[in-house]
């Protein structure tokens, strides 16, 4: 790349809420933006031209794979762990073959890789893995993400708690007080069933659900998304940063504490508060899976604020609130678009 040259981003998965906002940074940024995926410039089964791409990137930014925002089927569960793994192989087999491989590469990956906790946060060096399919689809991803040398491209697996913006887990939440469902979410019985069963070459847990008695003070690790971009611009130009970094608010809160958010924000006085065998039903009418808001997330973002990251948004009430005026200043005839945050898990 010559001194007049604009750097290169290849970037994947860019048809979802985060990856167009971080498409939008990186342009905004002086970037070329290379596009792959299924109905991108470059596409996923074309290998001759994913290595053109990556060729002479300064850097790699993979969010691919299907939504995690849906019925766990036998057939979703394979496509969600699928679309992680071939894609992210092809992309490692496509730098490989570079000649000016990528400075940096970073590969989405999720905060729902640490066990379900009540009892400590889980940071990058002390977290604890989990059991069962979320969990086995992210260390299946960042298996092949960190698989062979490549020694001229520093690797990154994003792990995102969830993200508070204009994507499905905060719509799902939105919708959930809308319906007056804004109460506590109490995990206990269900019926039984086998959708979190493991999955992968090293499947793991148990073939039944498990459930958890935490009286609706499970632990919600979430992120606005617009620091979500701000640290992928920090990792990008951090060049000490690789390996596992948690992106998560360093205030993490729990279910109580969201669930009164969310029915100020919208205005609901009031929320009913919703047992297990509720929000089984409640989740299957939206096509969705209870265990967003019933697996205690508890995650620290300690790689980042050691290297002096700082978040804009580490409140949670002002999160949702910013994220709720964006939607209805877009969503309102006539009213401007303040900020794009079109529309990530897991």
């Amino acid at each position: 790349m010559t001194k007049d040259q604009e750097p290169v981003v290849v970037l994947a998965g860019a048809s979802g809420f985060i990856g167009s906002a971080i498409a939008d940074a990186f342009v905004e940024d002086g970037y070329e933006v290379r596009f792959i995926g299924r109905n991108a410039p470059v596409r996923w089964d074309d290998p001759d031209a994913l290595g053109q791409a990556v060729d002479g990137a300064d850097v790699v930014v993979n969010f691919a794979g299907k939504s995690v925002n849906c019925r766990y089927t036998d057939r979703n569960r394979d496509e969600i762990l699928a679309s992680r793994v071939q894609t992210t192989r092809a992309l490692r087999e496509a730098i490989a073959h570079a000649d000016h491989p990528p400075r940096v590469w970073m590969n989405a990956s999720t905060a729902t890789i640490y066990r379900h906790a009540m009892d400590h946060a889980n940071t990058e060096d002390s977290g604890e893995l989990g059991s069962g399919f979320s969990v086995d689809v992210a260390t299946s991803w960042e298996r092949e993400l960190y698989a062979d040398s490549l020694p001229a491209t520093r690797r990154v697996s994003l792990r995102m708690a969830i993200v508070v913006g204009d994507g499905p887990a905060t719509r799902m939440l939105f919708t959930l007080t809308r319906w007056g469902l804004g109460g506590t979410q109490f995990d206990g019985w269900r019926p039984p069933h086998r959708r979190y069963r493991g999955i992968g070459d090293h499947p793991t847990g148990s073939d039944r659900a498990p459930w958890h008695r935490t009286h609706g003070r499970q632990k919600f690790s979430w992120v606005h998304i617009d620091d979500v971009v701000a640290a992928i611009r920090f990792i990008r130009d951090e060049e000490d940063l690789s390996g596992p970094i948690n992106i998560a608010s360093p205030q993490s809160s729990d279910n109580r504490a969201l669930m009164r958010t969310l029915r100020r924000v919208v205005g609901r006085r009031v929320g009913l508060p919703s047992l297990r065998w509720m929000l089984e039903l409640a989740m299957w009418a939206i096509s969705t899976e209870p265990e967003l808001v019933l697996k205690s997330r508890w995650v620290i973002p300690q790689a980042l604020t050691d290297a002096g990251f700082t978040f804009s948004h580490p409140d949670l009430d002002e999160a949702l609130t910013d994220v709720h005026t964006r939607r209805v200043n877009t969503t309102t005839p006539g009213a401007a678009r303040t900020e794009k945050t079109a529309s990530h898990a897991a």
